[in-house]
């Protein structure tokens, strides 16, 4: 797996960003870290030869750790030695220089360290780096415009690469998105594979079929180069990987729009047998061989925006994650429908091939979002409420200068006014409750009683029991049945309100606001609590490894957690920055989840997590 990031002016992406900089910190015994707290062995403690305050993260496997600024880099091994660092001007043949945007793209033995320097007055400059040596693979002066012109730094992004440059993983290749074509380059030399004028626009999404070596992609209206584009149109395309013919394109209606902010466009794609099926303002669906489409469902995205303009009344926010994702099965698919103007809700069951409706659920009533939905035998089960994703900006005060956010207002020194983005879960109000359709004729099985305060997602079991927390208490029920197999007061666990579910053998794990309850799946009976754990906010789940995160009051802490027992492996703090931006400010983790790495300027340090 390719592993992309991209660390902007100001601005990374994913979680509440802290900003001020501390360096990574161990947390050992007694320090809110757990019951029978242990603490987390520090590998070694490294520097980089320049101080990290663009990028500074690891590849997956640890073997590399970059530390970059606008102007130079540094990486070191796994080992924390130096293996190379020098300024871009000296490292490039084109002099490439003051780089706002940079994004690695790792691969097995090194990867690749994409620089942009856009100049005002000039021509715009392109170099690729080869992170193992630091030798300059090739550089261009021929793509221009790849940069938005009067926009934020923050702007025009989609999972670390820039709206016009597309790194195609399966081809070790970039799309290069110009004023009137998209040209295909090879990521390690530069050389141009092909070009099309057939395709104009930024890449939206694609998927590689290996079989065929065909490219399925999706275009949009790159926003701020939207004048650059002559001709412009919506397209799905079918491209031969290895000339750029295009063996046909489809126009579609809608605009593809992006989240607020990670700015990833909100669209999917999926190859179903000979179908494609395209999310947009619905369901699409197209003929692999021909690209006529075939049938379609539309309703409305579940984005729920601020109204006013984009920075009104110091906050904008916007909601995602209410609607699931289209359930397939062989020869069907089911849909939870985002209704007209009564924001009606219900779930239609359509054939996968000539979209034929087979059924439509009743109404659901006193559903504000409803973002999942599950098939166990005869039996579709709704998750009714849930968790949201709420990303937005907050216009804040803080002192020193900039050090993260969107824009400053206010004067020079003291104190200062920035955007600052967001990014969390949250609840709404509404009736929930788990929903049980018969999958023949989509009449209600058997729906539970509401959930007073929220609803966890649910844990399915051999298809024939379902378990969920509603916050204060956790529950079992029989599917088939919907018989209530039991009723447990999850506040007594004093780990605070449920806020997700880990399956986890025979024990369903309740991740809470204040640390972990664990439950048997057999009888309901408490395995453990842990400890309280203050401000858990996010969990993850790398390797055989398990991890909680607290970003309270500008903190970004790591806790490693044994998850047979609910014991604290260990913890480590950091204000740093840099670090991958799913894991917060300063830290990056190691795809098997064995190490942690810890960043602060020019040191950086490396942190086992299993003794």
């Amino acid at each position: 797996m390719k592993k992309i990031t991209l660390v902007m002016l100001t601005l990374a992406f994913a979680g509440t960003l802290p900003a001020t900089a501390q360096f990574g910190k161990l947390l050992g015994k007694g320090k809110g870290a757990g019951k029978k707290s242990g603490s987390f062995a520090t590998v070694w403690e490294s520097e980089f030869d320049n101080k990290a305050s663009r990028l500074a993260l690891c590849d997956g496997d640890g073997q590399y750790i970059i530390g970059t600024d606008d102007n130079s880099a540094s990486v070191i091994n796994a080992e924390g030695t130096a293996i190379w660092n020098g300024d871009y001007k000296k490292l490039t043949t084109n002099k490439t220089n003051n780089s706002e945007y940079q994004y690695t793209i790792w691969k097995d033995k090194g990867g690749y360290l994409f620089l942009f320097d856009k100049r005002s007055l000039g021509t715009d400059r392109v170099a690729v780096l080869d992170l193992a040596s630091g030798k300059e693979l090739w550089n261009s002066e021929l793509y221009q415009d790849l940069i938005p012109k009067g926009t934020n730094a923050a702007e025009g992004t989609d999972e670390g690469e820039l709206e016009t440059v597309k790194y195609i993983g399966e081809l070790d290749s970039f799309l290069i998105s110009q004023r009137n074509s998209v040209i295909l380059v090879k990521a390690n030399t530069g050389e141009k594979v092909w070009e099309t004028n057939r395709f104009k626009g930024g890449v939206g999404k694609y998927i590689y079929d290996s079989k065929r070596n065909e490219i399925i992609m999706v275009n949009f209206k790159p926003t701020a180069l939207g004048a650059l584009f002559s001709g412009y149109k919506n397209q799905l395309v079918r491209i031969n990987a290895s000339n750029g013919d295009v063996l046909w394109d489809a126009t579609f209606m809608g605009s593809i729009e992006k989240e607020l902010v990670t700015k990833r466009a909100i669209i999917d794609l999926w190859i179903k047998g000979d179908k494609i099926f395209m999310y947009l303002d619905g369901i699409n669906v197209y003929d692999y061989n021909t690209g006529q489409k075939v049938w379609n469902v539309n309703y409305e995205n579940d984005m729920q925006g601020a109204k006013g303009g984009l920075f009104s009344g110091g906050k904008r926010s916007q909601i995602y994650r209410t609607i699931a994702d289209p359930l397939f099965t062989d020869d069907a698919v089911y849909i939870v429908i985002f209704g007209g103007r009564d924001k009606t809700k219900y779930v239609e069951k359509h054939d996968l091939n000539s979209g034929k409706l087979i059924w439509a659920s009743e109404k659901i009533t006193g559903a504000f979002c409803m973002p999942n939905i599950y098939k166990a035998n005869d039996k579709i089960l709704i998750q009714v409420g849930g968790k949201v994703q709420v990303q937005e900006y907050r216009l804040e005060e803080t002192s020193g200068g900039i050090a993260g956010g969107l824009s400053t207002l206010g004067g020079f020194g003291g104190s200062v006014k920035q955007w600052v983005p967001y990014i969390y879960w949250d609840y709404k109000n509404q009736k929930n409750s788990v929903l049980c359709l018969d999958d023949k004729t989509g009449h209600t099985a058997w729906r539970s009683e509401k959930f007073d305060k929220r609803i966890t997602d649910l844990i399915l079991d051999e298809n024939k029991t379902v378990f969920v927390g509603d916050g204060d208490e956790f529950y079992g029920y029989d599917i088939a049945s919907g018989n209530q197999l039991f009723d447990v007061k999850h506040n007594d666990a004093k780990v605070g309100r449920a806020s997700d579910v880990i399956d986890f053998g025979d024990k369903v794990v309740v991740l809470s606001e204040k640390g972990l309850a664990a439950y048997n799946k057999k009888d309901g009976s408490r395995a453990y609590a842990s400890d309280k754990i203050k401000g858990v906010d996010y969990f993850y789940h790398i390797g055989d490894n398990y991890f909680l995160r607290d970003q309270r009051n500008s903190k970004n802490i790591i806790y490693g957690i044994d998850m047979t027992n609910g014991e604290t492996k260990g913890s480590v703090q950091s204000k740093g920055k840099g670090g991958s931006p799913k894991y917060g400010s300063g830290i990056d983790i190691t795809s098997d989840g064995e190490y942690i790495f810890a960043f602060k300027g020019k040191k950086v340090e490396k942190i086992k997590v299993n003794n």
